[in-house]
């Protein structure tokens, strides 16, 4: 039986594309925004997506990632901007295109760091944007 958190081999992992890793990301970065929903107590589902929402829309990912410039690593820095650069076939209402370039790197980040093992790193700079986002 394969493994399904066994990270990926770094050949398999270089070849994928920004857009790929992006779309791990995304995945990922909603199951780490659930999961800190879910800790927080229950509550009426329809609140919990809302509050899903307001974290991993655009704005906000753009947001966080811009609070999480100055904590990555180079290789970091590297696979955030292949992402932010990758060429995306427009973008959604409510957001600028910028926004979303930075969101659609932010993904990026977090599907390389979940496909390379890297899962505490993961929850590490999420962490962190859980606390900029309380002190606000």
């Amino acid at each position: 039986m394969t493994d399904v958190f066994a990270p990926l081999d770094g050949q398999t992992l270089q070849g994928l594309g920004p857009l790929e890793l992006a779309h791990v990301g995304d995945g990922v970065y909603e199951l780490l925004v659930r999961t800190h929903l879910a800790r927080r107590g229950s509550g009426k589902v329809g609140e919990k997506h809302r509050a899903a929402v307001a974290y991993v829309s655009a704005p906000a990912q753009a947001a966080a990632a811009e609070r999480l410039q100055s904590l990555l690593t180079e290789e970091e820095q590297h696979v955030y901007h292949r992402g932010r650069n990758a060429h995306v076939h427009g973008y959604p209402s409510g957001c600028t295109p910028a926004q979303y370039h930075a969101a659609t790197g932010l993904e990026a980040l977090f599907g390389w760091l979940w496909l390379s093992g890297q899962q505490d790193r993961a929850g590490e700079l999420f962490a962190h944007v859980l606390e900029d986002d309380h002190a606000s």
